[in-house]
């Protein structure tokens, strides 16, 4: 009986770190088509109808700006190729509800080596009908890190 019991707890928490893993890879698969400049690839995770938005804190003054998704797509794959970004994710939290996810991820982001801001990404998905997590909101801050 205790061996049903163990068995059934470790089914039941894979299931749960498999769930929280599959909104994680999109993530991951979105970095991986931004740090490649591949805006086909950054389309094959984003819903056709994803919003983009950045708040920006700009002298104490906050703004919200919305940015056209065909116009981010251009501007990722227009990025020159002797220009290195990485946006260096620092923590992943993960909630899910149903066919609903997010995921919030603090992150510093770098141009050829060299920092130029930190701040959080807060990304929400949909689970599409063919089983695929698709990204339909991305909010991000965007923040000079403050030295001391």
């Amino acid at each position: 009986m205790q061996k049903v019991i163990v068995f059934i707890a470790v089914l039941v928490s894979n299931l749960i770190l498999s769930q929280n893993s599959e909104p994680k890879q999109v993530v991951d698969d979105f970095f991986f088509g931004f740090h490649s400049k591949d805006s086909i690839a950054l389309q094959k995770v984003c819903h056709a109808n994803m919003v983009l938005q950045t708040v920006t804190n700009a002298n104490e003054n906050s703004r919200l700006k919305t940015e056209v998704v065909s116009e981010f797509y251009k501007s990722i794959a227009s990025i020159p190729a002797e220009v290195k970004v990485l946006e260096k994710i620092i923590d992943y939290k993960v909630q899910i509800d149903g066919n609903m996810a997010h995921v919030w991820t603090p992150y510093e982001f770098y141009v050829n080596d060299k920092l130029s801001h930190i701040g959080v990404n807060s990304f929400t998905m949909v689970l599409e009908p063919n089983g695929e997590w698709k990204i339909v909101h991305i909010i991000d801050t965007r923040r000079k890190k403050i030295t001391k």
